[in-house]
C-alpha cells in the first residue's frame, strides 16, 4: 500500500510540471505576440462550457475565432488605443470592482464555504462538560481555564458522564451526563472553535479546554455517522395547554391525547392528512396549509419529535401519535433530501460563514500571513515622532493634516507609506475620528485608527499583486483588457464607417437588393371595446367597414373602442388569422370586462423592400461585410503563425 501511494504521489509530482510547460507553450503568435496554450484553453473553456470536448474540429473552429480576436487586439495597440485615458480609466474601474471582493472571497470565504461543506457530510455525536465564564476580565478567564485543566486532568471516557452530572454548567445536558448527542455543521454562532475540534477529534478520548462564546468545553466525540441532511415534514398538532396555561392543567394532556388518537382514527378511516389537519390540528400557522412545516435538520426541533421524522422512511409515510413538550403530533414525509452538491449550496454557505466569527478570525490571519508574505515593517519610532504633534484639533471633524515633516510610516514590498498617506486617511473619515473623542485619548485614537489603516494597506497591496497571484484573475483581467480595445477598435473600423458611409451602403444594398423582400403581408386591425346595449360588436365592425380607425374611435369614443393597426407577414399573424380580408379571430373578454378580438381588413402582395425599410437589416449585413474585408486586411498586415506540434497536442485524441 505505501509504495502504490508513492507511487501515484511521483507520478502527480512529474505530471505537475509538465501541465505547467504545456500551458507556457506558445500555441500560435500574431505579430511576434505569443498566445500561449494556457490562455488558449482558458478561454476557449469559458466559452464552450459543457461542448468544451477539445475535439479537433471545437478547436480549429475556435482557434480560427481567436485569430480573429488577437489581430483586431493587435490593430488596436497600434492605433494607441490602448493609450486612451477613458479605457484606461474604464479598465481601472472594472478591476476595482473585480479586486474588491477577489482576495477575501479566494483566500477566506471559499475555504470557509469548503472546509464547511465538508462537515456537513457527517454528523458527529459527543458529550461535553460546560464552565461559564462570569465575566471578559482576564483574570475571571484564566481562573477558569486553570479550573478546566485541573478537571481534564482527571476526566476519563469511563468518568466523564459521572463529573458533567456534578461540574458541567450546561443546564441542557448535564443531567444526561454531558450527552448532547448527534450535531451537524455549523455550529451556533460563535461556537466554531467546538466545531473545529470536534470534527478533528479522534472517537473515545477525552479533548479541551476549548474555549467559546459560552465558555471552556471538555469534550468527547463519541462516534459520527453519514448526515441525516434534511426532512420535509407536515404535522397535525394537538397540545397539551390549549388554552396556553402554565403549568399544563390536570387532565389536558390525557384530553389532548384522545383528541390525537381520534385525528389518527379519522386518517385511518380514509380521510386525507389536509382534512384530518384543518379539522383537528392545533397549530395555526399550519393548519390550513395541509400541517405544511418545511425542510428542517437535525437540532432544530425536540429530540422526540426529530426522531420520529426522520425514522419515516417513505414519502406520504404518516407516523404514530408522537410526544413533545408542546402537546401530541401525526408527522407525516413529504420527502426527504440529502447534502445537496457544493455549488447549490454555496450561496448559503457563504452566509453562514460570513455570519459567524470564524470570518472575522479567517480575516485577521489572512491580514497576518499577508504582512508577513510581503514583508510588511511599520515604523513605530516615526509614528510616535508624528503623534507627538497632534493635539485635542484632532478630533475636529473639518480638521485638516498637512505633513510638515513626511516620515515614511511603514514599508510593504517594494511601497513606501508616508505621514501624508495617513494624513490623507485622516482627513476621509473624518466623522469616525470625531466620534473617538468620547472614549479615547489623542494617542490612543491616533494609534487605532493608524492599525486600521495599516490593514487597509496591506489589503491594497495584495490586491495590486493579485496578477501575480492568481492565474485567473490575471486571465479576466486580460480578456477585459483586451475586450475593450477589441469594441472601440471595431468601432471605428466597422461599425461607425457602415453608419456613416451613405454612399458604400447604397452600393451594397444595390447589390444585395434581392435578399431584402416582403413577403405577403396582411393589414390587421386589433379591436378592444366594452359591449353594452348600446355597443354590439357587429355594429363597430358594420361602421368600420366604411370608415378608417381614428373615425370609428371618434364615433363610439375612445373610452369604449380601442382600434390598433399593424402589418404583419404571413408567418407572423396572430393565432386564428388567415390571409384574407374578412379573417377574425373569435372575440374573447379580458378580466377587465373588455372585449377583445384581430381582423384582417386588408392584405398586400409580395414585393422588394426599399433601402429605408430595410435599413436596420442592410446596416447589419454592410458590417458583417466590412469586418470580413477588416479582417483578411489584418492578415496581410499582421503574421498569424500556428505551431502545429503544440496545436496536436492540445487537440483529444
Amino acid at each position: 500500500m505505501i509504495k502504490c501511494i508513492f507511487g501515484l504521489a511521483l507520478t502527480l509530482l512529474c505530471a505537475l510540471p509538465l501541465t505547467a510547460q504545456e500551458d507556457s507553450e506558445v500555441l500560435f503568435t500574431v505579430d511576434d505576440k505569443p498566445v500561449t496554450v494556457g490562455e488558449f484553453r482558458y478561454i476557449y473553456t469559458k466559452t464552450n462550457g459543457e461542448e468544451a470536448t477539445f475535439s479537433r474540429e471545437s478547436i480549429m473552429e475556435y482557434l480560427d475565432l481567436y485569430e480573429r480576436f488577437k489581430l483586431k487586439v493587435a490593430r488596436a495597440h497600434d492605433m494607441g488605443l490602448d493609450t486612451v485615458v477613458a479605457l484606461q480609466n474604464e479598465l481601472e474601474g472594472y478591476r476595482k470592482q473585480l479586486a474588491d471582493n477577489y482576495l477575501i472571497d479566494r483566500e477566506v470565504t471559499d475555504p470557509l464555504v469548503e472546509q464547511l461543506y465538508a462537515r456537513q457530510q457527517e454528523d458527529v455525536d459527543f458529550s461535553h462538560i460546560l464552565l461559564s465564564l462570569p465575566s471578559d476580565r482576564p483574570e475571571d478567564t484564566l481562573a477558569v481555564y486553570e479550573r478546566a485543566q485541573q478537571i481534564r486532568d482527571r476526566l476519563t471516557v469511563t468518568n466523564f458522564a459521572q463529573e458533567a452530572q456534578q461540574l458541567s454548567e450546561d443546564t441542557y445536558s448535564k443531567e444526561q451526563g454531558g450527552r448532547i448527542g448527534y450535531v451537524s455543521a455549523p455550529l451556533p454562532p460563535g461556537m466554531h472553535q467546538l466545531e473545529e475540534a470536534l470534527w478533528s477529534a479522534k472517537e473515545g478520548e477525552v479533548y479541551g479546554p476549548v474555549r467559546t462564546a459560552a465558555g471552556y468545553h471538555l469534550f468527547v466525540r463519541h462516534g459520527n455517522r453519514p448526515a441525516y441532511g434534511q426532512v420535509e415534514i407536515a404535522h397535525v398538532l394537538v397540545r397539551k395547554d390549549p388554552e396556553g396555561e402554565v403549568p399544563i392543567a390536570i387532565g389536558s394532556a390525557e384530553q389532548a391525547r384522545a383528541k390525537a388518537q381520534q385525528a389518527a382514527a379519522a386518517l385511518e378511516s380514509g380521510r386525507s392528512f389536509e382534512e384530518v389537519a384543518a379539522e383537528f390540528s392545533e397549530d395555526d400557522k399550519t393548519k390550513n396549509q395541509g400541517g405544511y412545516i418545511g425542510f428542517f435538520g437535525i437540532n432544530r426541533y425536540n429530540k422526540d419529535f426529530e426522531q420520529a421524522a426522520f425514522a419515516l422512511t417513505e414519502d406520504g409515510q404518516v407516523s404514530d401519535v408522537v410526544e413533545s413538550p408542546v402537546g401530541f403530533h401525526m408527522l407525516k414525509r413529504v420527502s426527504r433530501r440529502g447534502v445537496q452538491p457544493l455549488e447549490e449550496q454555496r450561496p448559503l454557505l457563504e452566509a453562514a460563514v460570513r455570519q459567524d466569527p470564524r470570518f472575522a478570525e479567517a480575516q485577521r490571519a489572512l491580514l497576518q500571513r499577508l504582512r508577513r508574505q510581503y514583508g510588511t515593517d511599520v515604523m513605530d519610532q516615526n509614528f510616535a515622532t508624528y503623534t507627538a504633534t497632534l493635539d485635542s484639533s484632532f478630533f475636529d471633524v473639518r480638521k485638516t493634516f498637512a505633513a510638515e515633516n513626511d516620515l515614511p510610516l511603514m514599508r510593504i514590498g517594494d511601497k513606501t507609506l508616508k505621514v501624508s498617506d495617513f494624513n490623507t486617511y485622516l482627513t476621509r473619515n473624518a466623522r469616525q475620528r470625531a466620534g473617538m473623542q468620547r472614549g479615547q485619548d489623542v494617542s490612543e485614537a491616533a494609534r487605532s485608527l493608524f492599525e486600521t489603516w495599516v490593514e487597509q494597506q496591506v489589503q491594497a497591496y495584495a490586491e495590486e499583486q493579485l496578477e501575480v497571484k492568481f492565474p485567473y484573475f490575471r486571465a479576466l483581467m486580460r480578456e477585459y483588457r483586451e475586450g475593450i480595445l477589441l469594441f472601440e477598435a471595431t468601432k471605428l473600423e466597422v461599425w461607425d464607417k457602415a453608419g456613416t458611409d451613405t454612399t458604400g451602403l447604397e452600393a451594397y444594398f444595390n447589390a444585395h437588393r434581392d435578399q431584402y423582400q416582403y413577403a405577403p403581408r396582411a393589414r390587421v386591425q386589433f379591436y378592444r371595446l366594452r359591449p353594452s346595449d348600446s355597443l354590439r360588436v357587429e355594429d363597430v365592425l358594420t361602421y368600420a367597414a366604411d370608415h378608417d380607425a381614428e373615425e370609428t374611435m371618434e364615433f363610439f369614443g375612445r373610452q369604449d373602442v380601442a382600434v390598433e393597426e399593424e402589418l404583419y407577414e404571413a408567418d407572423r399573424l396572430p393565432e386564428g388569422l388567415a390571409m384574407e380580408v374578412g379573417s377574425q379571430t373569435v372575440a374573447e373578454e379580458d378580466p377587465s370586462g373588455m372585449v377583445q378580438f384581430y381582423r384582417v381588413v386588408a392584405t398586400e402582395p409580395a414585393r422588394p423592400k426599399e433601402l429605408q425599410e430595410a435599413r436596420g437589416y442592410v446596416i447589419a449585413d454592410y458590417q458583417d461585410q466590412l469586418e470580413r474585408e477588416w479582417v483578411e486586411q489584418l492578415r496581410q498586415t499582421y503574421a498569424v503563425k500556428v505551431n502545429k506540434k503544440v496545436l496536436n497536442k492540445l487537440i483529444a485524441s
